[in-house]
């Protein structure tokens, strides 16, 4: 089978929620390819499996544990990957959390705040600490995780909704910012991933919709028009075409990796 070519430019990296899941299949195709990664996660034991398990992947892996809602830990995360790597070309924004699944009239103030602190505010603090070493990098990308419910409903969600819709308009608005420093800017938007995270999302929906969760699964999976699942591969797929030199001229763009569950 012909191969094709992907060259990617940038050879260090910084990558938040990188324990597990998508953050580690992100990280593990980049040390792959031989870009050095920092991995951050707030979770010791998962930085410290995720560290063993990219140990023999050809780029250099430096763990730095941090919360991404503080905005000093994000610093930190960029700081150290400058001072290990010799500068960032590259930064991953994948932090996220689930947040309350309950209707907006039974969700506090604290777990409102608390999500957009965290999706939104963990992808803030770490791009601003990274733009001055991307604008010095010949090949500087930043690549926001959103979701598709940033473009669309989801019942009993509104936090996150909320804040994966402001990844968006973060993701335009600074793709317009620092086109002139020739860094791009792109989100990307999963659909329903398949791993631990959409499984404890369907037990919440189905509590929350008093339904079966066998009920609350089919519903998520036939939600596709493909009635599947994307996998954590193909989000790592997606970052590292971004990373690329295909990619230099994509900016500003909310990709979406859903099986067809959205299309727009």
């Amino acid at each position: 089978m012909p191969q094709a070519e992907l060259p990617i430019d940038g050879e260090r990296a910084a990558i938040s929620a990188a324990g597990t899941g998508i953050g580690r299949e992100i990280a593990r195709q980049l040390t792959a390819s031989g870009v050095d990664v920092a991995v951050n996660d707030i979770d010791a034991d998962a930085l410290s499996e995720a560290e063993t398990a990219l140990a023999e992947t050809p780029g250099d892996v430096l763990a730095v544990q941090g919360d991404a809602s503080e905005p000093d830990d994000m610093a930190a995360l960029v700081d150290r990957a400058v001072d290990r790597f010799g500068g960032l070309d590259i930064l991953v924004n994948n932090v996220g959390i689930a947040g309350p699944t309950k209707p907006c009239e039974e969700v506090s103030h604290d777990e409102f705040m608390r999500t957009l602190e965290v999706n939104l505010g963990g992808q803030f603090s770490a791009t601003k600490a990274a733009i001055p070493h991307l604008k010095a990098s010949d090949a500087g990308r930043v690549i926001n995780l959103a979701s598709i419910s940033g473009k669309r409903p989801l019942e009993h969600r509104t936090p996150y909704a909320t804040a994966k819709m402001g990844v968006v308009g973060f993701t335009r608005t600074l793709a317009l910012e620092l086109a002139p420093h020739d860094v791009t800017v792109n989100a990307i938007c999963p659909g329903s991933v398949e791993g631990d995270r959409i499984e404890a999302v369907i037990e919440n929906q189905a509590r929350s919709r008093d339904i079966p969760y066998e009920e609350a699964r089919r519903e998520m999976v036939e939600a596709s028009p493909m009635e599947t699942f994307v996998q954590q591969s193909d989000i790592a797929d997606t970052v590292l075409f971004l990373c690329s030199r295909r990619a230099e001229h994509i900016t500003g763009q909310d990709l979406n990796v859903s099986s067809g569950q959205v299309m727009y």
